[in-house]
This record gives C-alpha cells, structure tokens and sequence, in this order.
C-alpha cells in the first residue's frame, strides 16, 4: 500500500467515525424530544375521577 492510500484509509476511518457519532447524537436529540411531547400529552390527560371503593378492585377473567 502506498503512502496516499493508507491516508485515505484513515481519513475514511476517521470520517465514519464522525458520521456515526453525529447519529448517535441526533438519535439522542430525538429520543429526548418524543421523550418531552409524550410528558407533554401524559400531563394533558384529564385526572381521573374519584370512583367508589368497591369499583376496580376485581378484574373478571372469565368473560
């Protein structure tokens, strides 16, 4: 191999490591935004309502 191929090389190393770490980062960014509009809908939810005690404590698994 000669002198320029091995620094092509590199540089190709080089840059894909660069690429993936600005997806890495980008992928992050993402993740913490839907992270952010998901709270943001959680929190848009109405409470829910006080239920008598006897509702909700039994589940009926044979219907």
């Amino acid at each position: 191999m000669d002198v320029m191929g091995i620094a092509k090389l590199a540089t190709s190393i080089a840059d894909t490591g660069l690429k993936q770490e600005v997806g890495i980062t980008m992928l992050k960014k993402a993740q913490d935004a839907q992270a952010a509009s998901a709270a943001a809908l959680l929190s848009a939810l109405p409470q829910p309502q006080s239920l008598p005690a006897h509702l909700g404590n039994h589940v009926n698994t044979t219907a």
